[in-house]
């Protein structure tokens, strides 16, 4: 399967299609042409023109009015490279490196970066041949764009920096050397076009709404189960208390709850309550902000995927290289640390739900387990989630709201972007986490209502989770049944 780079609109939801089913990229002539006539319009700039252009004949950041010579011009794209290769901390994941490299020849590819179009071709090789550069999380702040982590990406092309190729981290140069290829020679402003733009942030933000999305629909599905483990009320997901506050998020998910418990034996049997509390009466106002804040990103994430990020703009048709700020970060930086407050609450609320199960009212047994007191049951599943829990709490401070100046205050004000998107990363995962422990804890609630059933939905995820994950009748080693819980989110879609 091959998806063809053009001037199309590329999705969220086409990312994720050609990175979960391995598509291979290919430009359209539309974009080789592009591409080729923005190059020939630089080249015959700088020919004509004495003029200093930023980046392509002066120096970079507070040396930008630095003059290079014309013979140094190529020189001075490999020393930005390497210079600026200055990442620390844990390698980005694989995924995460393939949509940076989607990302950057998607950018490329509008023709306003002056790149080459053997440069831009490369790096298609390495997205076709799973040839990942060996990126690092930390060193970015979201300024000039991705420069760190975007010039680790980058100094495989000229056979520096590491990839790793076949399971096998190796030095760039042996990557290219393995697979036949020439180091490429940069021209004038190409490494420039390779290390500015927001390709780094803009793909952890892909992948955190593309992995956000799944666990709205599991926070769905996962609240369902708890819910009628529980023998919650299924009243307050009715459609008319919604309409009266008909916020799009909250009638979606009010009207979900509907369907996932529609059926269910367990809501038909009379209570004598009126109330649940607010972790089980409001999943439609919480789960429903969510995904009113997910759909917010989505539209500015959208936007940015498909945008030329670097510096200087080259524009051929109005007859302009202007150096400007379409690399600064702001834009995503903001929405990102909103999502990643949001998607914090899918946990936040999981995780009293969790402790509604284990307390050992309604009919449940203290800790979910037959024999409670030589029997700890699931006391400590809640520990581990309230443990999580609090750790995201930490990680949504905001990012953006910091900026130290860098360059000789001549980047004066900075996103830090690329902290907002690591930590969103990791609030996802944290997040994946909780809801893990909190259908493991359903799981085994709802099996203590036997044998009254759920509805066809909840039964459907129940018997599927049962087939990795068993009944816990006595204490037994906990751990390995939370790790295969988080697997089986990752690798089943949640009920509909």
């Amino acid at each position: 399967m091959v998806h063809e780079i053009s001037a199309g609109h590329l999705t969220i939801e086409r990312i994720g299609e050609i990175i979960g089913k391995g598509y291979k990229l290919k430009l359209s002539d539309d974009a080789k042409c592009r591409i080729v006539r923005c190059r020939e319009y630089l080249d015959s700039k700088i020919a004509e023109n004495n003029s200093p252009i930023y980046g392509v004949t002066t120096g970079f950041g507070s040396l930008c009015n630095v003059s290079i010579g014309k013979d140094h011009l190529a020189q001075l794209q490999i020393n930005l490279m390497m210079s600026h290769a200055c990442g620390t901390g844990e390698r980005v994941p694989n995924e995460v490196v393939k949509i940076m490299l989607l990302l950057k020849v998607q950018s490329l590819s509008y023709g306003y970066s002056g790149c080459k179009l053997d440069t831009v071709e490369r790096l298609v090789d390495f997205f076709n041949n799973d040839v990942y550069p060996v990126v690092y999380m930390q060193g970015s702040l979201g300024a000039s764009g991705d420069l760190v982590p975007l010039a680790h990406l980058s100094l495989p092309l000229v056979g520096l920096g590491e990839v790793e190729f076949r399971g096998k981290v190796m030095s760039g140069a042996e990557a290219l050397r393995k697979n036949g290829w020439k180091p490429i020679q940069l021209a004038s402003k190409e490494g420039l076009a390779l290390l500015n733009g927001t390709q780094n942030m803009s793909a952890f933000a892909v992948w955190a709404i593309l992995n956000a999305t799944r666990l709205c629909g599991w926070a769905d599905a996962i609240s369902a189960m708890s819910l009628d483990a529980y023998c919650g009320l299924v009243e307050p997901f009715t459609d008319a208390v919604h309409q009266v506050r008909p916020h799009h998020g909250q009638i979606e998910t009010a009207r979900r709850m509907r369907a996932l418990l529609g059926g269910s034996e367990i809501v038909a049997k009379p209570k004598e309550y009126v109330q649940d509390p607010y972790s089980f009466r409001c999943i439609p106002q919480v789960h429903g902000a969510v995904k009113d804040t997910l759909a917010y990103v989505r539209s500015v994430i959208d936007i940015e995927i498909n945008s030329a990020t670097d510096n200087p703009t080259v524009c051929p048709d109005d007859d302009i290289i202007i150096s400007a700020g379409n690399f600064h970060g702001e834009p995503i930086a903001l929405p990102m640390d909103f999502l990643a407050i949001a998607v914090s609450e899918l946990a936040n609320i999981s995780e009293r739900r969790i402790y509604k199960l284990v307390s050992g009212t309604r009919g449940l047994p203290s800790f979910l387990v037959a024999n409670p007191g030589v029997n700890s049951g699931f006391m400590i599943t809640q520990y581990t989630a309230a443990s999580v829990v609090s750790l995201n709490k930490c990680l949504c401070a905001p990012a953006s709201v910091d900026s130290i100046p860098s360059s000789q205050g001549q980047e004066d004000h900075v996103s830090m972007g690329a902290n907002a998107a690591l930590k969103l990363y990791k609030v996802v995962l944290n997040t994946e986490r909780v809801l893990a422990i909190e259908l493991f804890n359903a799981a085994q609630a709802l099996d203590f209502r036997r044998p009254l059933k759920s509805s066809a939905a909840v039964e459907s995820v129940h018997a599927a989770y049962r087939r990795v994950v068993p009944f816990i009748v006595n204490d037994e080693v906990m751990y390995p049944h939370i790790s295969r819980s988080i697997d089986f989110l990752r690798d089943n879609a949640p009920a509909c």
